[in-house]
Order: structure tokens, then sequence, then C-alpha cells
């Protein structure tokens, strides 16, 4: 985020700028972390500068941000079945943003006497009516099956929320807060948290299924219990898209606004809604569906910024050359592919897993911990032989202290070739919060943000946030609040290699601070995944089954000829029959299903669904089960239920989650409990 043209204080007068940090400690904290990076930068360490970068039009950016979101296919003209599956499930607004976007682009190329392209009337229709028009009816199918005739050239979009959807909070009831994390259930002997609320079961187009019954389980976001609820607390929905409910909320002047307030305390307190198909973690789907959820994320994200009329605009990504080696400015997913050689599983780089561990066995309780610069020639040092001997498991971890190891955790994240966060978006965050919006369109924007990151970057990003909370928790003693550390951090987290100006500096490092506070103090949340872009993912999933059914005759026959000739092999035919993809789910009863457990002696069982079936219902079965006849207690703590194949590459299913309602909704799917991935 910082420049060497912005070093230092800035003179002016900021009295009345909303982005001013409204404590003079903070700003000393910020500075004195300026100052620090100065040092490091004088102290020897190279400052890595971008490549030059070419001026580039408004076109080519569009291009790039199509190929982002997993659109390529409109650039090239290429049939593929994915790119026209994404098309398939978008909603009326992510529809606009799309459309917008390669109307942008063909505009271009066109003057720049290309190659002729498809007109965007090919692509989406030759209505030219707004998003919002209820002349243009474009209804989706509710239950996730799509007609060979909605696979036509032209892309159907989804229709609008209801009438009766809005940001404004539901009103909430007295009652006292289950513990941190934890579900509070009103039809249970626990004390409700909010109000009897029907869940309506949204799907991807905002739409809902009538019938359903309410379900009342909720998530907390508050890392601190309280006894009570505090009465500005709001329920937060994940079941409708944030962009249809900003554009139908704005029709209806129906938008807080709010003021940023520097006390922690004063941020929103959020309740999750829990749906019968409960909630669902970012690393609990599969890494293909997950790709699917990034590029559904940004365009979700570009179409809720266009709701307000700022424009998501993103210059030509600053290239700089990582090293090939070493921890210190080496990206990310060279670091994991490294590790991975160690441990296959891993997710985040394990030096900085080390120094979490350092600073937690003795740094916790230190006072001002990640204010401390250390001692600069041992921070060299360790840098030094970290570099050469931690990918040969050389170091000596025992002579360093907690200080070193914040300090390097610091340089760590500045020193990565592009930054943790994308800093490109910090501009329309900047005037999304000049507007003063309520803190929930502000939590809207950085759900999407962080569901649009890399995977390396997303996960990393979790584990930073779950480490510095636990710091957070010894405020009392290392007096280290969250505001503290979102201010220290932030040019560490957020950093830009372009020149800015001391005030524009100051907007992004404010910006910036505040972005890191919500996620720390939503971090419980935050990486959940909307379910509105799961049950999208599944459409599409759905369409590209159904397009790749579509394939001219002479591929498939193809085809046929290439599967007849592997069941012929011998060796090819076992295999296929110990595949368990190539099992029928029509051998199994409406309403059972077979669960699989290959780690367990009871490696298999039917079980017949009931609508109060769940998760946790089926793992406690096969606990008692493989219990039977044993002297000890089988512990299956780690292991978790998930649903594989049909239109879901792989979900890890929350406990909570009514196992009926997922079977209707994926009635090809199989049944596997195994352990539960962790970083």
């Amino acid at each position: 985020m910082l420049s060497n043209e912005s070093l230092h204080p800035p003179t002016f007068s900021r009295s009345d700028s909303q982005a001013s940090v409204d404590s003079s400690a903070s700003m000393e904290d910020f500075w004195r972390e300026i100052e620090n990076i100065k040092e490091s930068c004088v102290g020897g360490q190279e400052e890595q500068t971008p490549a030059d970068v070419k001026p580039v039009d408004e076109g080519e950016l569009e291009a790039e941000w199509l190929q982002d979101v997993g659109l390529s296919t409109l650039i090239s003209g290429d049939e593929e079945e994915d790119g026209k599956a994404l098309l398939s499930t978008l909603t009326r607004t992510q529809a606009a943003a799309v459309k917008k976007r390669y109307n942008t682009y063909t505009q271009t190329m066109r003057k720049k006497n290309k190659q002729s392209v498809r007109d965007v009337r090919d692509v989406f229709g030759v209505s030219e009516s707004p998003p919002g028009d209820p002349c243009e009816d474009h209804t989706a199918q509710l239950d996730g099956t799509q007609e060979k005739e909605e696979m036509s050239t032209v892309i159907k979009t989804s229709a609008p929320v209801p009438d009766d959807a809005s940001l404004n909070s539901i009103a909430l009831s007295d009652g006292s807060q289950d513990e941190e994390g934890s579900l509070a259930d009103p039809r249970a002997d626990s004390v409700s948290i909010f109000e009897t609320i029907p869940v309506i079961p949204v799907h991807a187009n905002g739409s809902s299924d009538p019938g359903e019954k309410p379900v009342q389980n909720a998530v907390s976001d508050d890392h601190y219990p309280e006894k009570n609820l505090p009465p500005e607390a709001e329920e937060l929905s994940f079941e409708i898209s944030y962009s249809e409910m900003i554009t139908e909320a704005s029709k209806r002047n129906k938008l807080k606004k709010s003021v940023i307030k520097k006390e922690d305390y004063a941020l929103t307190k959020f309740i999750v809604k829990k749906t019968r198909f409960g909630l669902t973690e970012a690393g609990d789907l599969s890494v293909e569906d997950m790709k699917k959820i990034r590029h559904l994320s940004l365009i979700e994200l570009t179409a809720f910024f266009d709701a307000f009329g700022i424009p998501l605009k993103r210059n030509k990504t600053e290239k700089v050359k990582g090293r090939d080696s070493g921890i210190f400015g080496v990206p990310l997913t060279v670091l994991l592919d490294n590790d991975r050689k160690k441990d296959s599983g891993v997710k985040v780089p394990l030096v900085l897993q080390k120094f979490f561990e350092k600073v937690e066995e003795s740094g916790l309780e230190s006072e001002g911990i990640f204010r401390l610069s250390g001692c600069t020639a041992k921070v060299k040092q360790y840098r030094e032989e970290l570099d050469a001997k931690f990918n040969t498991d050389k170091f000596k971890w025992d002579k360093m202290c907690h200080r070193e190891a914040a300090v390097m955790l610091k340089a760590f994240f500045r020193e990565l070739p592009t930054s943790l966060f994308p800093v490109e978006y910090i501009p329309a965050f900047i005037t999304l919060m000049e507007r003063g919006p309520h803190i929930k369109v502000q939590f809207q924007a950085l759900h999407l943000m962080i569901m649009a990151l890399p995977d390396a970057n997303r996960d990393t990003a979790q584990a930073l946030m779950t480490f510095f909370n636990k710091v957070i928790a010894n405020e009392s003693k290392n007096r280290m609040s969250m505001w503290n550390i979102s201010t220290v951090m932030a040019p560490n987290l957020f950093f830009s290699r372009s020149k800015h100006s001391d005030y524009e500096e100051l907007l992004l490092a404010n910006t910036a601070a505040h972005i890191i506070r919500l996620m720390l103090k939503y971090q419980k949340i935050l990486w959940k995944v909307p379910s509105f872009l799961i049950t999208q993912v599944r459409r599409m999933n759905e369409a590209t089954m159904l397009l790749k059914k579509q394939l001219p005759s002479v591929k498939k026959l193809l085809r046929r000829k290439t599967i007849e000739r592997e069941v012929t092999s011998p060796k090819t035919a076992k295999i296929l029959q110990k595949s368990p993809s190539s099992r029928r789910v029509s051998d199994v009863p409406e309403g059972v299903i077979r669960v699989h457990a290959p780690l367990l002696s009871k490696v298999s069982m039917a079980i017949q669904l009931s609508s109060q079936t769940k998760a946790k219902d089926i793992l406690a079965k096969f606990q008692y089960e493989n219990s039977r006849g044993s002297s000890e207690c089988v512990k299956i703590q780690n292991q978790r239920l998930y649903e594989i194949g049909g239109n879901i590459g792989q979900h890890c299913l929350d406990p909570d989650a009514y196992i009926l309602d997922v079977y209707h909704v994926n009635p090809q799917a199989e049944w596997v409990i195994k352990p539960q991935s962790s970083f």
C-alpha cells in the first residue's frame, strides 16, 4: 500500500475527513510501522520493484476481467460447456455486470479494427431492457433442473428477489447468547437469540420454495461472549444474492447508513441464519467447485458495486517477479508446492505456521508484541538462515524469540510479490465507505472479496485472522486491541508499489485498517460460503452435464467406441467395477442412502432418512455400530459426512444439515464418512 513518496506523516488538516483515524495512539502506531518499514529497506533488504507496465485501454482490462471470471470463451469465441453453463446460472444483476464488461470489450475491439466479435445480443438475447425491468421475465428452474431448450444460444438469467426481501434487520428478542461459535435453537430448551423467523430456502435467483418449514439455528460472529444479545444485533442471510438484495432495497430507499467508530464494540453483531442445508466453510468444497465459487464471487462483487454506481476499476496488475527459492519474497503458491513435498495436505505455508507457534509460545502476553521492531542484527541473521535452511529442516527455531518472529511475520507478508489482499479494490471500498452505508453492506462486499481470493491467499488469510484473534484475546496484558492490530498490519497486508500522495496514502491506510478490523470481528462467518453461490455451482454443474449430453452424434459415437474399448479390456473393466462412481443410485430405494465409511470397521450402512435426520445423527449411528463388541469407544470427532458427486464435486456437510433436504437437491450423490481436512 505504501510508496517511498509517503513514508512521513502528512501535515494537512484531517479533522473533517471520515477516512481519518480516530485515535492519535493508533496513528502513532501506523506511522511508527511506516518508519520501521523504511528502516528495514535501508538496512539492506532490497525492495522489489514492479516491471514496467505498459498503458492499457479499458477493453484490455475488461478482457482480463472476463478471463478472471471464467468467461474467456466470450473472447476466443470457442464453444465450451463451462462458459455456457456459467452464463446460464447468472442472476439478473450478475448478467448485467457481465453484459456491461463484454459491451466495453467489443466496442474497443471494433474501434481497433480487430476481427469481428460476437455481438452482446448474441450472448444475452435481443432484449435491451434494464436488469430490473419487470417486462423481462427470464425465470430459471428453481429445483436446479434444466430443460434442453434452456441451453440455446440465448442465455436466460434468473429472476429478482422477492418484494419482501430487504436489508432491514428483523426484530430480535432479548435473550442469552450461547457460547462463542455455538448454535442456538429456540425449539430446544436453549435460550432463544431471536424471534421465530420463517426461513425461506432461496435459490441462486433469490426465489423461494413454498411450503418449507422454518429453521431457527444460527451462528454468531462474536468472539467475545456476552450475557445478553446487544440491541444492535442483526440477522444475516446467505440465501439471497447480495447484489439483487441491494438493487431491491435501493429501489425502496431502505439502505441504512452508519458512521465508522474506533471502538470495537461499536461494530454491529451479526447472527447468521442457518437453513436446513447448514453452513459451508470455504474448505468444505472441492477445489474444482471453489474455483467456480471464485468466478461467481468476482462477478457478484462487480455487480454489487455496480448497484451503487461504483466502478470496480482494476489497473493492470503490477507484475513483480518473485523468488524461486527461499522464504521471503517467494509467492505463496511456490511455498506451498515446496511444503506439500513434506505434507500433501498443507494449506498454509509451514514457515508461517512456525511464526504463529513462536509468538503463541511466549509472546501472547508481551506488551506491544506487533509494535516492536526487534533486534535488527538478529532479524537479518534469522532471515538469511531461514532462506538457506528452512526447506532442508536445518533451521534452529529454539534460538528465536517471539519478538523476532513477530517482526519476520510482518516482513513475510510485506515482501510477497503481490499483496495478500487485492489492493486494487481499495478505491471502490473507499467510495463505498464515504457514502456511509450500513456495516452490513460493508460486510457483504468484504465477504465477496474473500470468496474471490485464490485458494492460497484465502486459506492463509483465514489462518492469520485466527492467530490475530488469539493475540487480541490477551489485550489486557499485551495492549494490542483489534484496532491496534488492524492499524499496524494495514501497510503489511495491503500494499502497492505505486506512488501516492500523503492524503491518498492516509485514505488507503485507514480503509485497509477498517477492512482488517472487519475481518477480525467477523472472522467466524466471513469464510463461510454464501448459500446462493453454492446453489449456482450446483446449477452450473447440472448445466455442464446437460450440455455434454448434447454433443454432436459423431462425438457421441467416438466416445461410445472409446468406452467400449475400455470395458473390453480386462484390467480396465476391473477398475471400473471397483470405482464408487460406477455404482447406480437407482439400486437404493427412495429416501434411503448408503453411507460408506472406509476408515471404520463398519464400512457401509443403509440409512432410512426422515425429515429430521441430520448429518450428526448418521455420524452418531456409525459410532454406536462401530463401538458394539469393542472394549474402547470409537473416536470419530474428526470424521465428517461428505456429499460426493451428482451436482457437486465434494461437499463436507454441516453436522446440523438435514440430509433428506440435501438428498432431494442432489439425489445422484454418494455419501462418505471420512476425516475433515484442516490447515
